[in-house]
């Protein structure tokens, strides 16, 4: 059984729709000892199936779906790709982001938002200057500071080993498949009609920022959903991503902090077919916006979550990105192992964030499609570590590093050209081929804010 046919078993989709879907493409597609090709390839094509199923289940035929595995992985550096007027994007991270040793092992720092690398900076009271912050991490310990971090609210991983993550009372909580679907609610059956696209018509509140979560709305936009991106005005944003992950959506803000920006939330949620959400497990519900109350208010809604270390264990609600979970759970100690080099070494793709992503999106298509034939309210999860679980499931490859990592020549034929919102882009095209419906973005990335806040 292929991966991708794994994850359609588990997630009770029809079996009839695998004879349709064609993988393309050999090998591992990135230098890692992780098989990060495959799961790009899988994830995505899992996605692309599903959006082609609910198009049939709307009154089309059936059709021929393909991804490309270097495709894929084209997409999953969908970030670094990226040119504005012929120029790299600006640089994603900080200046003090990163991997540093300690007294006693390594911890990683994410410091993009402001508040976060400010924050460090007060833990460990050293100036912002990266050779400050190294030489006081010296004096630390990396699971003492990343305790303290923790309780700081901030975003800091200590570097592990697959067995000393393992023994963790989180590793033990992670989810054991990378997409839970549950059922939170009664509510009719409710078909979709016909449409000229797989998701046309199809209202996606996504509150989202970063990569994961926007990378599943970026999905369903590019298969033509009406996804309209929610965010607060005084939360801080990397541009590089909001153009990159912007694509096929429009872009509103709203105040949850005032009574009108959570009262006109609630109004959008209830008139959505899907609220997409990937902040920190509890901020939303904090506002009193938890699947069961919007299921209460729209039955029939999908809930879908992305989080880091998923919802349950002891770091059910701490903060977390791609790198840290990589660094926590043991890839960056591994990576390091097979490619024979002393220092950690990280998987060649935000692959975390982008399987997670499409997982995802793949998971609010199998909610919609029950919703569909059985009725019902439907919660989807995911997190970071359930995706790191599963990736880590498909087992190593042999040489992984004799594989030429492809630079942006190499990748060029996945990419396009499109004067649109930010500029002159240069984007990754979608890496899924339906045959009758081909997937594209219909509006271009715009700055946060430039629509409002309605349907």
């Amino acid at each position: 059984m292929t991966h991708t046919e794994a994850l359609w078993h588990q997630a009770g989709m029809p079996p009839a729709a695998l004879g349709h879907l064609t993988l393309t493409g050999e090998g591992n597609g990135l230098p890692s000892s992780f098989a990060v090709g495959p799961a790009a390839q899988a994830s995505i094509a899992a996605m692309a199936l599903a959006a082609a199923e609910i198009h049939h289940a709307r009154g089309a035929p059936r059709q021929a779906v393909s991804v490309d595995l270097l495709h894929a992985c084209a997409e999953f550096r969908s970030e670094r790709l990226l040119q504005v007027d012929g120029q790299p994007a600006p640089e994603l991270w900080d200046a003090i982001a990163g991997l540093y040793p300690t007294a006693e092992g390594w911890v990683r720092l994410h410091t993009n938002f402001p508040h976060h690398r400010d924050g460090v900076l007060a833990l460990l009271g050293v100036e912002n200057d990266r050779n400050a912050v190294a030489a006081a991490l010296l004096g630390r310990r990396a699971l003492e500071f990343e305790q303290a971090a923790s309780e700081a609210g901030l975003c800091v991983a200590a570097m592990r080993g697959f067995a000393e993550w393992d023994e963790t009372p989180q590793a033990r909580a992670v989810a054991d498949r990378p997409v839970r679907i549950t059922r939170i609610g009664d509510a009719p059956a409710e078909p979709m009609p016909p449409g000229a696209r797989p998701l046309e018509g199809l209202r996606v509140l996504e509150l989202t920022r970063i990569i994961a979560g926007p990378v599943a709305g970026r999905a369903l936009a590019a298969q033509g959903a009406d996804v309209l991106l929610v965010t607060g005005p005084h939360l801080p944003a990397v541009a590089p991503l909001v153009i990159d992950t912007g694509r096929g959506k429009r872009a509103a803000e709203l105040d949850l902090r005032t009574p009108d920006g959570e009262a006109t939330l609630r109004a959008l949620a209830a008139g959505a077919d899907v609220v997409l959400q990937s902040y920190r497990p509890g901020a939303l519900a904090a506002h009193g916006l938890t699947p069961e109350s919007l299921a209460a208010a729209r039955p029939g809604i999908v809930c879908a979550s992305l989080s880091a270390y998923g919802t349950a264990g002891p770091w059910g609600g701490r903060r977390g990105f791609d790198s840290l979970v990589q660094t926590a759970s043991g890839f960056n100690v591994a990576e390091a192992a097979a490619a024979g080099q002393g220092t950690p070494r990280p998987l060649p793709a935000q692959a975390l964030d982008h399987a997670s992503g499409y997982l995802l999106a793949f998971g609010i298509l199998a909610a919609l499609h029950r919703r569909m034939r059985d009725g019902g309210s439907w919660s989807v999860e995911v997190s970071l570590a359930a995706t790191a679980r599963w990736l880590r499931g498909m087992g190593r490859v042999r040489d992984g590093f004799n594989r030429h990592d492809p630079s942006r020549e190499d990748l060029e034929p996945f990419l396009e050209e499109q004067d649109w919102g930010f500029g002159r882009l240069s984007p990754t095209r979608p890496a899924r081929l339906l045959a009758a419906t081909p997937a594209f973005y219909a509006r271009p990335s715009v700055p946060l804010g430039t629509h409002a806040p309605s349907w």
